[in-house]
């Protein structure tokens, strides 16, 4: 569930296999008040040229559409006696392009294309705000996405760093408590060559936070991150000492945030 805000009105948009549906039910209550949103989207729905719209969008991306029962709506669409709800017209047709949804964020929804044609009927300046808006909320979710696929590159070259550590530093009779300690000290190597502290310094100075120091790092300190635990696990097989790797990794971060931070200035500049 997310929110969109068009002109002050809360849009919700849900996500379902994939696919983004929209609420007509918000949208319509920005024309009206919430008691009438449900008769504008039954005179929205009984217009021709809204089934013909419908119609086409399902024969495109439903394979199971009821093309015969469409034809039948068709030809009743404009007469005064014609009464279409959305949940006959899913119903008789098998449409898969609107739906409605019960509960706390209950209402009639529609797929992003269907509900920027909807938006019509509201407003064209708010069709426009609500494309706008829905864009703008993609574009958040990609950079999220971003965000996450390094972290999870950072867990991934984690568990080389440690099966590192337990090929080369641990020796077999250590318990593991004390295993623990060597993974947590050179868990610190790195947080120390790139972030300048400890976990527990961290920890220290954000009792508020949840999680760790990597869960907010920046996305050009998870990549250097995801390089030092690699090299930092050549480092450890080829057994130099502590000190010394702790030495060339905050070199290795300073130099590879420096060129992440030039690319992303330039960036920026185009």
């Amino acid at each position: 569930m997310a929110k969109l805000k068009v002109e002050n009105t809360e849009i919700s948009v849900i996500s379902v296999e994939d696919k983004d549906y929209i609420s007509l039910t918000d949208m319509a209550n920005a024309k009206e008040s919430e008691s009438r949103a449900a008769d504008i989207i039954k005179n929205w729905l009984r217009t021709r040229y809204t089934l013909e719209f419908l119609g086409t969008w399902e024969l495109i991306h439903n394979s199971n559409f009821k093309v015969v029962e469409f034809d039948h709506f068709k030809t009743q669409a404009g007469l005064p006696s014609f009464v279409l709800s959305v949940s006959e017209w899913i119903e008789k047709t098998g449409a898969i392009g609107v739906m409605v949804k019960k509960g706390k964020y209950g209402g009639t929804y529609a797929h992003k294309d269907i509900a920027f044609e909807f938006g019509s009927a509201i407003s064209v300046p708010f069709k426009l705000y609500l494309i706008n808006e829905f864009q703008r909320l993609k574009e958040e979710e990609q950079k999220q996405i971003g965000w996450s696929a390094k972290r999870e590159l950072t867990k991934i070259n984690y568990h080389i760093h440690t099966d590192a550590i337990k090929n080369n530093l641990i020796p077999k009779e250590l318990n593991s408590k004390e295993t623990s300690i060597v993974y947590a000290n050179e868990a610190d190597v790195l947080n120390m060559a790139l972030f300048g502290i400890t976990a527990k310094q961290w920890r220290n100075a954000n009792p508020d936070l949840q999680g760790n120091i990597r869960d907010y790092a920046s996305i050009n300190e998870l990549i250097c991150l995801a390089n030092m635990e690699n090299l930092n696990a050549v480092f450890i097989s080829e057994n130099i000492a502590q000190q010394e790797r702790l030495i060339r990794l905050n070199k290795i971060a300073i130099h590879q945030m420096q060129i992440l931070q030039e690319v992303e200035n330039r960036k920026l500049l185009k």
